[in-house]
């Protein structure tokens, strides 16, 4: 039996992921959480979990930022990254942050399912276009401004680029509004822009927003 922790702060959501893998007789979810808190409080109460399936928009901390501590506390636990981002805006960010796999939520319930065995077998799960991304990006071919930017800088980035204001981030990402203009200073020295109307058309431009 594969036992499985779903976290994903949308409960809709989460209880969809968790009908998706309990519909599988090899397949158990021991835990949910809502945010890195929940995560980490579940593993160290020693919950039994044999794979971490974790959102990237979390509020506070994200999937991907929660992972290197994870990799150390638990080594020996894969971790799936889930994000309703496109793959070329967040796989390779969350490979190199030592996941082992990423799956857009856009992704047909059997991938999930497939992406869950495959990690607890100790492999990675990445789709052909993942895995181009990360073959692009270690040939250099693929490094663009945003590329440079923390798994929280872009995420305020692309908050900022789809009209959201500072207080509108900060309250969605549980973060104060000086901790959000601090992101959006450093997003704007990294790629070199110099205000909110740059940044959007930078966005539209690469196809981060809609």
């Amino acid at each position: 039996m594969i036992r499985v922790l779903i976290a994903d702060d949308h409960p809709v959501v989460r209880k969809g992921l968790v009908h998706i893998l309990t519909d599988e007789s090899d397949i158990q979810v021991t835990a949910e959480a809502s945010n890195a808190a929940e995560v980490l409080a579940a593993l160290h109460n020693k919950v039994p979990v044999d794979v971490a399936v974790l959102d990237v928009g979390m509020p506070g901390r994200s999937g991907i930022d929660l992972v290197p501590e994870l990799r150390r506390d638990f080594p020996n636990m894969p971790i799936l990254i889930l994000s309703q981002y496109p793959a070329e805006q967040i796989a390779v960010r969350a490979i190199r942050s030592g996941a082992s796999g990423y799956l857009n939520k856009e992704s047909a319930p059997d991938q999930l399912v497939a992406a869950v065995r495959k990690v607890n077998e100790g492999r990675r799960y990445l789709t052909e276009a993942t895995a181009e991304l990360l073959a692009e990006s270690v040939e250099g071919r693929s490094a663009k401004p945003h590329e440079s930017l923390s798994t929280r800088e872009f995420d305020v980035f692309r908050r900022i680029a789809s009209g959201k204001t500072v207080s509108m981030i900060a309250a969605e990402m549980n973060l104060s509004v000086k901790t959000v203009s601090t992101y959006r200073v450093r997003v704007l020295e990294k790629m070199g822009l110099a205000n909110n109307a740059e940044l959007t058309h930078y966005a539209a431009r690469n196809s981060i927003v809609d």
